[in-house]
């Protein structure tokens, strides 16, 4: 995540051929998030987990990614890139070992944890790695480029390959698969990196670490809470309560501390804190639209788990098109606003196009229909604020202001994925007390997930368009003039950094 000079060769003459196995590590990060999402009904049904506490399997790996993130990048930078690098790809692939031998809810949980903790500290040794291996701008840009064409194309790949390993393998094949991949990562990295490391002394804000993941994790675990408590319980609110009151000592903590965490004048600016802000609500509507779909596909329309991949392929190219299309020609004309916020009410226009969704209606009418503006709003957010996440910011604070965006996606998606799962059980259960006299039957309790994943859609479209609205208001830079484009708000010197999960 640092962006300073290191001693040693101007060029390594390896660089292309290490670079392919740092984009391996890139890739097993990627291709978690939605190989595991596709085999979630098998592992769900198999470990006997039950409908409020499904989420966590996404959300244990999402929070613990997210939280430690900008610590994994200060240990990256202090401790030794290469070191961490191969550190993280040995924790991440016993994490997928355990994960994948988990006879359990509460083993899986646990290994998913630990996947993104070890994520944190590999996410930011890939970046900081490539930034301080290619030092000439013409060669970093291909890189980075080669790395989001990893970030662009990996989760077609996870969809796929999640599928056919859960229908023609097991659901913990889709974990055990990270293995091959990080030993192989870690042979290339270990053969041929040399390491680097930031002069001086770190010192880690392990309070700010404390507070912030104690916060968040007590603001998930509440709303986890509300399908069995009731939003009005006293558990409830006092953990709500209890994560607040911690968030809000973190940013005093930080305002004190010597080396921040997240120093506060890094979120401080308009544009950096839309360009977080629009990512954080985003992806509240994008990571609920693919999870109620996934049931939806595989426990209401009965597709297999291949058959589920294929069909969400439609949402991945509507994204690559809405990126590498039309957000890259508009990027440098117009200000950042002008594509978040359409990307933002084309993500609330899918949700809401869910509540038309029935049992029975087919796939290009139904969730076709929700992939592709879900998909075309995400093309259009994503590489906007990821450009705007470093516009005007100090040299120093280049790698924490590039992590904070990351982090802002990870905490999102585990908040969003907790909430929207627990509206969603709730309104199925709802419907299913209120229909008890019909007696139970297959018919019903697809009619009343239907209902669940529509009420869930409903309050997704409605933070994306109070999200649309924030961030109109809040992100007043203008469009950049011919010669200043959003790349070039990164101060002198310093490359735009491509995200660490997508």
């Amino acid at each position: 995540m640092a962006t300073e000079s290191v001693q040693g060769p101007e060029v390594n003459p390896r660089r292309w051929v290490t670079l392919f196995f740092i984009g391996l590590a890139q890739l097993m990060i990627i291709l978690d998030g939605t190989v595991v999402n596709i085999a979630l009904p098998s592992l769900q049904e198999d470990l006997a987990i039950s409908d409020g506490d499904r989420q966590w399997v996404i959300t244990a790996y999402m929070l613990a990614f997210g939280s430690l993130l900008l610590l994994g990048g200060r240990i990256a930078d202090y401790t030794g890139r290469k070191r961490t690098f191969l550190i993280a790809l040995f924790g991440f692939a016993g994490a997928s070992a355990l994960g994948g031998a988990a006879g359990n809810f509460e083993m899986l949980l646990i290994a998913r944890a630990l996947q993104g903790a070890f994520g944190a500290l590999l996410g930011p040794s890939v970046l900081s790695l490539i930034t301080v291996m290619f030092t000439e701008p013409k060669d970093r840009a291909k890189a980075f480029g080669v790395l989001g064409g990893i970030a662009g194309t990996g989760g077609a790949i996870g969809l796929l390959a999640g599928g056919a390993l859960t229908d023609y393998l097991d659901w913990r094949w889709c974990l055990y698969i990270n293995i091959p991949i990080a030993l192989v990562a870690a042979f290339g990295g270990y053969t041929l990196l040399t390491e680097s490391r930031r002069p001086g002394k770190a010192r880690f804000d392990i309070p700010g670490v404390v507070l912030v993941t104690s916060g968040l994790v007590a603001i998930v675990y509440g709303t986890s809470r509300a399908e069995a408590d009731g939003w009005g319980s006293a558990a409830v609110i006092g953990l709500l309560a209890a994560g607040a009151l911690l968030l809000a000592a973190f940013a005093y903590v930080e305002s004190r501390v010597a080396q921040p965490l997240l120093p506060l004048r890094v979120v401080a600016d308009r544009t950096r804190a839309g360009a977080y802000l629009g990512v954080g609500l985003a992806v509240v509507g994008m990571f609920g639209a693919f999870l109620f779909m996934t049931f939806y596909l595989q426990v209401v329309k009965d597709y297999s788990p291949v058959k589920t991949g294929v069909a969400f392929l439609p949402m991945a190219m509507a994204v690559l098109v809405s990126a590498g299309g039309l957000t890259t020609r508009l990027l440098p004309k117009v200000p950042p606003r002008a594509l978040i916020v359409p990307g933002m009410l084309l993500g609330a226009v899918g949700m809401v196009w869910m509540n038309t969704v029935e049992p029975d209606t087919g796939y290009a009418s139904g969730v076709l229909v929700t992939q592709i503006l879900t998909g075309l709003g995400a093309g259009l957010i994503m590489p906007t604020a990821l450009n705007y996440a470093t516009h005007g910011v100090r040299a120093e604070d280049a790698g924490v202001a590039s992590a904070s965006v990351n982090t802002a996606q990870q905490i999102g998606g585990s908040i969003g994925t907790a909430l929207l799962n627990t509206l969603a059980t709730s309104a199925t259960a709802d419907y299913l007390a209120s229909h008890a006299d019909e007696g139970p039957s297959p018919a019903l309790a697809k009619q009343a997930a239907v209902e669940g994943f529509a009420t869930a859609a409903s309050w997704a479209a409605g933070i994306l368009a109070v999200g649309a609205v924030l961030v109109a208001v809040l992100m007043n830079t203008g469009r950049p003039d011919g010669t200043d484009s959003a790349s070039d708000k990164s101060p002198a010197g310093v490359e735009p950094l491509v995200p660490a999960h997508s």
